[in-house]
């Protein structure tokens, strides 16, 4: 047995109530092997005192398993995870925030659909335009953590561009007042991205790390849908201020929203609240229309111990906004959509207690 044997063992062993190991998770500190004794340190941070126990139990029954090991010596570490982590501390991979960044939100869903990059492109230059006229131009981000299907680059007026690189590091592109970054401006669009979660756990780590953000009061994450290894990984990266969970009324997105969210709350994330896309739609004598059903994002706000940051009705507007690469919020200032948009904003900026003139 080497230690790297006994890392690949371990990835047999669940971080218990996720699917995904505590190696790639990154808790294993360091393992070793000497005269048939596996020796392993892992470090957790968890407020679940069955958590460690059944950690424990579960690397010694897979180490005692491998071929040549008569002992196994765990070390665990835990440390205590609060309900609500303050801005800056780490989170379940023991990330830290980059220098200049003062608030980081992952904007989330359940489900694919519900419109949750054109919610998080709107919302960024939303709150771009408020902080400006607050005297703060240039210090909102948008990093597009959809490796697979990133859409920011065309909504953001940015498609076909290509960022610059300053040694190390990337220069964020800026449009509409926000720096920008996504797998969309470093691949062809032609090119599908077939990756293993090993690369998305790499790209997400670079675009927190090695891109050149400078001083921002606020950097909104786009995930994609679900809770897979993008939202691990960023977790892990960063530590986040909370998450924003993007659905649509109906059930067959609520119910799905809800896993999401009760998977930030097991990583130590704390939500911010709920934004209802889609909520209805407006016809020409002025009655809404409630395509998509009613109240579902009042409902899993509450089933989640949050509260609703908001509810966007289903403008023609914001589609044809985020196809033309100019977002409502800005092609149409004063319009509905994006008086809607400014709202979640505001309501954001003051969660955040981010000083802003409203």
């Amino acid at each position: 047995m080497t230690a790297d044997s006994i890392k690949e063992a371990l990835k047999q062993v669940k971080y218990p109530g996720f699917s995904r190991d505590i190696v790639s998770f990154g808790l294993v500190r360091s393992a070793a092997f000497a005269d048939g004794t596996a020796k392993v340190s892992v470090a957790i941070t968890t407020s679940d005192p069955k958590v460690p126990t059944m950690l424990k139990t579960e690397i010694e029954h897979c180490l005692r398993a491998q071929p040549g090991v008569k002992d196994v010596i765990v070390e665990l570490a835990v440390s205590a995870a609060k309900a609500a982590p303050k801005p800056g501390t780490a989170n379940l991979g023991g990330g830290t925030t980059p220098a200049g960044l003062k608030h980081s939100v992952a904007i989330a869903s359940g489900k694919g659909g519900v419109g949750k990059s054109t919610f998080a492109v709107n919302l960024a230059c939303a709150l771009a335009q408020i902080l400006e006229k607050s005297g703060r131009p240039g210090r909102v981000g948008l990093m597009d953590c959809d490796i697979y299907g990133p859409s920011v680059p065309l909504m953001m007026g940015l498609g076909g561009a290509r960022p610059e690189v300053d040694g190390e590091n990337l220069v964020p592109l800026e449009r509409h007042g926000v720096k920008v970054m996504s797998m969309g401006f470093l691949v062809d669009d032609n090119t599908p991205v077939v990756w293993r979660g090993p690369m998305i756990m790499k790209t997400i780590q670079q675009f927190v790390q090695n891109v050149k953000w400078g001083d921002l009061d606020v950097l909104l994450i786009d995930l994609p849908p679900g809770t897979g290894d993008a939202q691990l990984s960023l977790v892990q990266t960063l530590p986040l201020d909370g998450a924003i969970l993007v659905t649509t009324p109906q059930p067959a997105a609520t119910n799905v929203a809800r896993k999401g969210g009760l998977m930030f709350q097991k990583v130590n994330v704390p939500l911010l609240g709920v934004a209802e896309n889609m909520s209805w739609f407006e016809d020409a004598t002025g009655t809404r229309q409630h395509l998509f059903g009613e109240g579902g994002g009042a409902t899993i706000a509450e089933m989640l111990g949050t509260s609703l940051l908001g509810q966007v009705p289903l403008f023609p507007e914001i589609r044809a906004g985020g196809d033309s690469g100019q977002p409502v919020t800005v092609s149409a200032v004063s319009g509905k959509p994006a008086k809607a948009f400014r709202e979640i904003a505001t309501t954001l900026l003051n969660r955040l207690k981010v000083p802003h003139a409203g």
